[in-house]
């Protein structure tokens, strides 16, 4: 049996017993926004951000191309209750959409949609990211998940971040669900990465030794006017700048509520027990950011369905072996946090396939229909919430 890297002890014991600290959540989803009969991305949101807004308030927000429709949840105190805010934001976005006479989907990339012809919102945050990176935004076309998971302290959050980047590439490997693009199967379960790469200070981030260094690193990327503000750290992985959360952006937004609950409860998971292990004065192995990366190419290229790396026997194991061992690592908090039944639906995306493996084979199955495939991701989004 493949066993999870060594845990050794850290070079300085914790000054002061742990207090209890709950783990809250944060889930941010990014949904295309579908013309029912061309099933193409459409421009045509802005009442569906107007009216949306009258009851959900802030928690739904146009993004750089308009048609992308974000919502995000409140800060849920449990994955109970992050599950109930998603499945209201879907219900209430979906109904928004319907009252426009548009659909809804979630995937990480449209199947056919040509990033030349998509709108960008008019607003100057987005003009001066285009006016920057130029095509890199122009393209930027894609659709992701983005999961914030409290912390006690910022320190304690740069600590775990380092550790939790070696998990980076498994969790994206279950997430991955954007086979195609513009109109092509790219042979990627997850290409939705590979133009988001286009962007600088993207995909996986550097380990610090401190919260004083990374915030010295952010302050010198401002001072030289390479960012403005924090928020312009893209990485697959961050500590926020304006919040005591370490946020998970690496995954492609899932087509159902059930997946992303899922992962949101991994995430939590491991956030909780690596804060056990130190507060017991034990910690994780950290890897460094170009052996993880190609972890995270391969998870992108294959999915579920290829081998990542195992650095501690420095040989490569089928990735759903690594999922197992992950399920087995977070184990003994799942409990503690109310979480199990979400996390067990792990079993479930393996046993059916992640959102890539589904769409490519009802592509297979419908002889090559790309409307019919936007119609199936439709459909897919909306189930456990219509």
């Amino acid at each position: 049996m493949i066993t999870v890297p060594t845990i050794a002890a850290p070079a300085v014991e914790p000054s002061a017993p742990a207090k209890p600290h709950k783990f809250t959540l944060g889930i941010e989803e990014e949904f295309q926004v579908i013309d029912p009969v061309t099933r193409d991305l459409t421009s045509h949101i802005h009442q569906i951000i107007d009216e949306g807004k009258t009851f959900l308030l802030e928690q739904v927000k146009n993004e750089m191309h308009t048609a992308v429709v974000e919502v995000a949840t409140n800060v849920c105190e449990d994955i109970a209750d992050a599950r109930r805010e998603v499945t209201k934001l879907r219900k209430a976005i979906f109904e928004q959409a319907a009252k426009e006479g548009l659909l809804i989907a979630a995937a990480g990339t449209h199947p056919f949609a040509r990033w030349a012809d998509a709108r960008i919102t008019d607003a100057p945050r987005y003009r001066e990211i285009v006016d920057e990176l130029q095509d890199a935004a122009r393209g930027n076309l894609i659709f992701g998940l983005h999961v914030h998971v409290g912390i006690p302290d910022r320190e304690t959050g740069l600590q775990i971040s380092n550790i939790v980047r070696y998990f980076l590439p498994h969790i994206f490997a279950l997430s991955t669900n954007s086979p195609f693009w513009e109109g092509r199967d790219t042979g990627y379960r997850g290409y939705r990465t590979k133009v988001f790469d286009k962007f600088p200070r993207t995909g996986i981030p550097e380990s610090f030794g401190s919260a004083a260094e990374y915030d010295a690193y952010i302050d010198l990327l401002v001072k030289t006017g390479c960012i403005d503000n924090g928020k312009k750290i893209w990485w697959d992985l961050r500590l926020h700048p304006n919040f005591d959360t370490i946020e998970f952006r690496v995954c492609d937004v899932p087509m159902r509520v059930d997946e992303t609950i899922a992962l949101a409860a991994v995430m939590q998971a491991l956030v909780a027990k690596l804060y056990k292990l130190m507060q017991s004065n034990l910690s994780f192995r950290t890897y460094r950011r170009a052996l993880i990366s190609e972890n995270k190419w391969r998870a992108s290229r294959y999915g579920i369905e290829g081998k990542l790396i195992d650095f501690g026997k420095k040989q490569e194991v089928p990735t759903r072996e690594l999922i197992l061992e992950l399920l087995e690592f977070i184990n003994d908090v799942v409990d503690e946090l109310g979480s199990r039944k979400e996390v067990e639906y792990i079993h479930e995306i393996l046993r059916m396939g992640t959102g890539a493996d589904r769409q490519r084979a009802e592509f297979k199955r419908n002889g090559g229909d790309l409307k019919g495939l936007m119609d199936f991701i439709v459909r897919e989004t909306a189930l456990g919430v219509a």
